[in-house]
C-alpha cells in the first residue's frame, strides 16, 4: 500500500519508504585499525547500512601502500599511512599510549573532513582513539570478539617480551571502560551480552547482538572449483576452515585420526587455513603416524571455501573451551551449514547451542580426541543421519542464520538513533 503512495518533493516523486530513508539518512564513520579489505564483518555491516539508505565512510590504517581513497562495494574507504612501528605498537596499545597518540590526529582529521553524524568503532584497539578524537558525536563500539580473553592464547603475549609488557587484565579493564562510555554496544552473541549485562556495565537496551553469518548473495554465488571436489572424492573427507592454531582444537582432530583408521581406512583430514603452529601440527601428524591422512592446503581465498566444503563428508570446529570461545561464533560453522554439511563441533557454549538447537550436527567434549572420533564414526556409519543433519543445517541458514536476517537489529538500531 505504501509503495503506491507518493509525495512530490524537491522535484522528485518519492514513495513513503524512500521518504523515511531520506529522513533517517545518516553519514556513518566506521573505524578499523587494520587494512581493508578484507574483513567480512565490517564489509557486511557497511553494505547492509548502505542498502538501508545510509552513507558509510571507513577509516582504515594502511600498511600495504594501497590507494588513499577507494570505493569498495559502496563503502567509501579513506586509508591513512601507518608503518610497521605503528602496527607493532598496536599490540601494546593499552600498555603505552603511543599507538593512540599516533592515530588520534589521523582520526580527528578524518572526522573533520567527512563530518559524520555518528562514529562506529570496530573493536577495542581503535575505539579508545576514536573516543579521544570525538567531540560530541554518538559512538557505537562494535566488539568482534572478547579480545582480552583470546589474547591470553596469543604467542606474542606468552613469550618474551610480550609476557612482561602485555596484561590481559589491563585490557579487560580498558574494554569495560570503553563499553561504559559507548552510546551503543554491538556484540556477536547472546552469551557475550549476558556476560556484559552480568557485570552491570551496560544496560541491555543499549546492546545489539549481530552474529557473524554468511551473506548469501555473496557466499553462495562463488563458482565451485571442480578440481577441488574431484581431489577428495574417493576419500572420507573431514574439512576444517580457518585459523589452525592449537586453541582451535586442530591438535584434537589430528590425534583422533589414529582411532578411526581401522574402520575408515580412506579417511582424510583437510586443513584449509594456516597459523604459526602449522609446522608443529605437521610434526604431530608424523608422531601420531597419520601424516598420510592429514592434508594441509594452506590459506585459501574465501571464494574457494564453498568448494572445499562441498568436497567434505563432515565439517568440524573442535574449539577448545575458554571464555572467548564460549561467547563467540566461528564463521566457519555457518559456512559449513550453508553447504548442507553435517558438523562435528566441541562443546564450546555458543556453537554447541546452535548445533543442538538446529539439530545440524554432533557435539563432542572439547580436547577429547576419543569423543571426537566417536562422533565422526557415528556419522560415517549412519549416512541417513548424516544427510539429515546436513539438510537441517542448510535449512537453518536459509531461514535464520544468514546476514539478511541477523543484520536486522543493526539496521533497526541505526533507525532508532536517527529518529
Amino acid at each position: 500500500m505504501y509503495a503506491k503512495t507518493s509525495i512530490y518533493m524537491f522535484g522528485v516523486s518519492l514513495n513513503i519508504h524512500q521518504l523515511i530513508s531520506l529522513i533517517l539518512y545518516m553519514k556513518i564513520a566506521m573505524f578499523l585499525d587494520t587494512a581493508f579489505p578484507p574483513d567480512s564483518r565490517v564489509e557486511n555491516e557497511a553494505i547492509s547500512l548502505i542498502k538501508a539508505g545510509h552513507e558509510v565512510y571507513l577509516f582504515s590504517l594502511d600498511y600495504e601502500n594501497r590507494p588513499s581513497r577507494e570505493i569498495h562495494n559502496g563503502i567509501k574507504i579513506c586509508r591513512y599511512k601507518a608503518g610497521k612501528l605503528t602496527y607493532k605498537l598496536s599490540a601494546l596499545a593499552f600498555t603505552f599510549s603511543i599507538f593512540h597518540q599516533l592515530i588520534t590526529p589521523k582520526i580527528r582529521q578524518f572526522i573533520d573532513d567527512i563530518r559524520p553524524d555518528i562514529l562506529h568503532a570496530h573493536d577495542m584497539v581503535i575505539a579508545k582513539a576514536v573516543m579521544k578524537a570525538n567531540s560530541g558525536l554518538k559512538v557505537v563500539v562494535d566488539l568482534h570478539e572478547n579480545r582480552p580473553e583470546i589474547m591470553k592464547f596469543y604467542k606474542h603475549v606468552n613469550a618474551f617480551p610480550g609476557k612482561w609488557l602485555i596484561s590481559p587484565k589491563l585490557w579487560e579493564y580498558e574494554q569495560d571502560v570503553l563499553i561504559k562510555k559507548a552510546d551503543k554496544l554491538i556484540l556477536v552473541t547472546e552469551e557475550a551480552k549476558q556476560v556484559v549485562v552480568g557485570k552491570g556495565i551496560k544496560d541491555t537496551g543499549d546492546i545489539v547482538v549481530v552474529p557473524n553469518t554468511i551473506l548469501p548473495e555473496v557466499y553462495l554465488n562463488y563458482t565451485i572449483d571442480n578440481q577441488i571436489v574431484e581431489k577428495f572424492k574417493n576419500q572420507y573427507t573431514i574439512v576444517y576452515l580457518g585459523d589452525t592454531s592449537f586453541r582451535r582444537g586442530t591438535d584434537t582432530a589430528i590425534k583422533a585420526i589414529k582411532h578411526l583408521l581401522d574402520q575408515i581406512p580412506n579417511i582424510q583430514l583437510v586443513f584449509v587455513g594456516n597459523s604459526s603452529v602449522d609446522n608443529d601440527l605437521k610434526a604431530l601428524a608424523i608422531s601420531e603416524g597419520v601424516e598420510s591422512h592429514v592434508a594441509f592446503e594452506g590459506w585459501q581465498d574465501v571464494s574457494l571455501f564453498p568448494s572445499y566444503t562441498l568436497a567434505a563428508d563432515i565439517c568440524i570446529s573442535p574449539l577448545k573451551k575458554n571464555p572467548h570461545h564460549d561467547t563467540t561464533f566461528a564463521n566457519k560453522l555457518f559456512q559449513y551449514m550453508a553447504m548442507g554439511k553435517p558438523v562435528v563441533v566441541s562443546d564450546s557454549t555458543t556453537q554447541a547451542n546452535v548445533v543442538k538447537e538446529e539439530n545440524c550436527g554432533l557435539v563432542h567434549e572439547a580436547d577429547n580426541e576419543k569423543d571426537f572420533a566417536n562422533k565422526i564414526l557415528t556419522l560415517y556409519k549412519d549416512k541417513e543421519l548424516s544427510d539429515k543433519l546436513g539438510s537441517n543445517g542448510k535449512m537453518a541458514v536459509e531461514q535464520r542464520w544468514n546476514w539478511d536476517i541477523t543484520s536486522k537489529d543493526l539496521i533497526e538500531m541505526y533507525d532508532l538513533i536517527g529518529r
